[in-house]
């Protein structure tokens, strides 16, 4: 299919407030990398404003990266920013931060979304991949979240909790989205997990992650009964307790599938613009940086952009795109 290598303006944006974590996730990038002050790696204010004036037709912004947004010293001042401009906002969250006074202040500010990552539905095996987390505090804080909405009487933010499958959690699933379904969560999204990281080199930065991922992965096809079995459970879990439930396809068709590069862009807590947030590091591909005065459109409009967009549109993807799960389909 042919696109355009020179796209209008996106109409939704990926923007990490900041790279700092309280977490050290087994499947994250974080984890691997030396920590982050929550000063030190939060997005300025004024280049967030500055974003914002120059993508005048944006509709849906995500607040989030590799790091826990509710680290970010300018997280409600971010969102009531773009709500005032009538743009759609939420993020990703670890919520291990989210107190009840925290809530109260999200839901007060317009807050459209909020996603919670929960990769199990025990203590053991939750605690186990999200390092530093303890598992009943976070649903007590999801219960939280859920008592703030209902107080303010509205139906905003919309909660979703986010699992992410592999071979250590994956007969959890139909637990996990039974308790949501107590707790009052909306939805449950199951996905893969994001990239494989087989264009890195074997003794380079990303080993570790990438050993992680060929432990961990469901799509190489082992364990695919019990993968099918716990799925099947899952529907009929969420089916009694009226939680939506939004599963990933187990075989992929690799192909020009991914759309990213057309419709969004990712910008990270220091002003680098990539393509899209599954890539991770910065180091693997960057289109522009922000911080060098550099506007959005050029970026945008430039010669970097307009080569991935050819590349990934042809038979020969970035090599950065090939081990990706979205670009796979089977995220």
């Amino acid at each position: 299919m042919s696109r355009s290598l020179l796209p209008p303006l996106p109409e939704s944006l990926q923007v990490e407030v900041t790279s700092a974590c309280n977490l050290r996730c087994a499947m994250c990038l974080v984890r691997y990398r030396p920590p982050v002050n929550k000063l030190a790696g939060a997005l300025p204010l004024e280049l967030y404003r500055r974003l914002l004036d120059e993508v005048p037709g944006l509709r849906r912004l995500t607040l989030q990266g590799l790091g826990e947004p509710l680290l970010s010293p300018y997280l409600l001042d971010m969102i009531r920013l773009a709500k005032a401009r009538g743009i759609e906002v939420g993020f990703n969250s670890n919520a291990t931060l989210l107190s009840r006074t925290r809530a109260d202040a999200l839901v007060e500010a317009g807050l459209d979304w909020l996603h919670v990552s929960l990769d199990g539905a025990r203590a053991g095996t939750y605690e186990a991949i999200r390092d530093g987390a303890d598992f009943d505090t976070v649903v007590g804080n999801l219960a939280g979240l859920v008592a703030a909405k209902r107080a303010a009487g509205g139906d905003r933010p919309w909660i979703r909790v986010v699992f992410v499958a592999m071979r250590r959690n994956i007969a959890e699933l139909p637990e996990l989205v039974e308790l949501m379904g107590t707790v009052g969560v909306q939805e449950v999204r199951v996905q893969n997990l994001s990239h494989d990281f087989g264009d890195t080199p074997d003794d380079g930065a990303y080993r570790e992650i990438r050993d992680y991922t060929a432990a961990e992965a469901l799509w190489s096809g082992a364990d695919r009964a019990a993968t099918t079995a716990a799925f099947a459970a899952a529907r009929t879990r969420a089916e009694e307790s009226g939680v939506l439930l939004r599963l990933p396809r187990l075989d992929g068709a690799p192909g020009p599938g991914c759309t990213w590069p057309w419709d969004g862009a990712y910008v990270t807590s220091a002003g680098i613009v990539q393509p899209c947030c599954m890539v991770m590091g910065d180091d693997r591909v960057a289109l522009g940086d922000l911080r060098t005065g550099t506007s959005f459109r050029d970026i945008w409009e430039g010669p970097a952009y307009q080569d991935f967009r050819a590349r990934l549109s042809g038979d020969e993807p970035p090599e950065v795109c090939r081990g990706c799960a979205l670009y796979q389909r089977t995220f």
